[in-house]
């Protein structure tokens, strides 16, 4: 054998004998240690890993109460993982400045994934890759509305009829009609946006998205009325605001101890985790109407607000940035998201994910729905400032140590300031 020739070869053998080099992808999540969760994390990582030599990926799961205060330490040093898990809306859209623009690099899954509109920013640009869609329905407790004297397969389709569902409820005196967690303020988040799903027009919904919509508009103060009613009537059970709404409330409607609860379409308070509790013959689900009708809705058949729910972005200052965009369009894989959506019951965002064998009564409705009847999310259009300020005042109107005017004043302050 020519010498030269001998040394190419034996050169080559030992390029090839050298592992590559070895590279950890972190990502952060509040998702990754729940047992449900976890075939969907295993199979992303296992394929994942066989598919890229001498890749690790590293799951740290942090605590969801202080979830974005931890993520903003991390990212404010320009450390922090390569990958995290946020929700979609406001959570996404502050974080921004810390994310990579995906457009290009996400161009391949715009066909088959949706949710994209809560993970892009201002400029257009996407930010985050959704993993679920998002939704609010009201869950009721069969068995205690024929307790009250109520059809159970007949529920409320407009307000009036809520209404006199709520007042059989209260007359029975066993049990609240709705189960209320708004200790984080979350509870009237979720009633901000079932409210607004029905009860402003699509213009609307975009001039709020905007912050052309003041919370001192009639059409805002009415929801914050709306809120404040529905507990003066004594729909909530006694300290909502001591309440949290992940779990409190809803172990309290699974334990048969209010009649209704506003839950999720995702993986957690919702049809798969109620159906367990309750048994799926006696796990009821409609869509929450609300006092005003917009002039684009129709009484009687309400929307409900729906929405990218869950989405990974990466981190601007990752040294490993390709191989994080890889991973995160793995966890929207189609494989992955089917055991998603099979293990957890969570909607998931790649519309490759077959859901044709579901067999419970609420999760057919609620995705029959899906194709007809949603409309935006509204609270995840505020700002995160909004939010945060708008749990506080909330939690003064359920007190009543605020007025609607004062609290509305309050909201515009913060909306103005924020969207400078």
């Amino acid at each position: 054998m020519h010498a030269k020739f001998s040394a190419t070869l034996l050169a080559g053998v030992v390029l090839a004998a050298v592992p590559a080099a070895a590279q950890e992808i972190t990502v952060w999540d509040w998702k990754s240690g729940d047992p449900a969760a976890a075939a969907y994390y295993d199979k992303a990582k296992t394929d994942f890993e066989a598919a890229h030599a001498g890749v690790t990926i590293k799951y740290v799961m942090q605590p969801l109460d202080q979830y974005y205060t931890l993520l903003g330490t991390a990212l404010s040093s320009n450390a922090g993982p390569d990958l995290f898990l946020m929700n979609g809306g406001a959570q996404a859209k502050a974080r921004i400045p810390a994310l990579l623009k995906l457009d290009d690099k996400v161009a391949d899954l715009q066909k088959t994934v949706v949710g994209w509109p809560e993970f892009t920013g201002a400029d257009g640009g996407i930010y985050a890759i959704p993993v679920s869609i998002q939704g609010f329905v009201v869950y009721y407790n069969k068995k205690l509305y024929k307790d009250a004297g109520l059809d159970p397969e007949n529920p409320p389709k407009t307000w009036a009829d809520l209404s006199k569902v709520c007042a059989a409820i209260k007359a029975k005196g066993a049990v609240p009609c709705f189960s209320m967690g708004n200790k984080e303020g979350y509870g009237a988040e979720f009633w901000f946006s079932e409210m607004a799903s029905n009860e402003w027009t699509a213009q609307e919904q975009q001039d709020f998205a905007d912050g052309k919509l003041k919370w001192s508009s009639p059409q805002v103060k009415a929801i914050l009325q709306s809120w404040v009613d529905a507990n003066k009537a004594g729909w909530f059970q006694d300290g909502p605001n001591s309440t949290t709404k992940f779990m409190d409330e809803y172990e309290s409607f699974m334990r048969g101890e209010a009649a209704n609860t506003i839950g999720l379409i995702s993986d957690v308070a919702h049809w798969k985790q109620f159906d367990d509790f309750l048994g799926p013959d006696n796990d009821g689900v409609f869509r929450m109407p609300s006092p005003t009708i917009a002039a684009d809705k129709k009484e009687g058949d309400p929307t409900l607000p729906v929405s990218g729910g869950i989405g990974y972005g990466v981190n601007k200052a990752s040294a490993s940035a390709d191989l994080a965009i890889e991973f995160a369009k793995e966890l929207a894989s189609p494989e992955p998201m089917q055991i998603f959506f099979s293990d957890t019951g969570a909607i998931a965002s790649n519309t490759g994910v077959d859901t044709s064998k579901v067999e419970s009564p609420a999760a057919k409705a609620i995705l029959g729905w899906l194709k007809t009847s949603g409309a935006p999310t509204a609270h995840a259009n505020a700002t995160a400032k909004e939010l945060e300020e708008w749990h506080r005042q909330s939690q003064l109107l359920l007190n009543g140590d605020a007025t609607v005017d004062a609290a509305a004043a309050r909201m515009d302050a913060v909306q103005a300031e924020a969207r400078k």
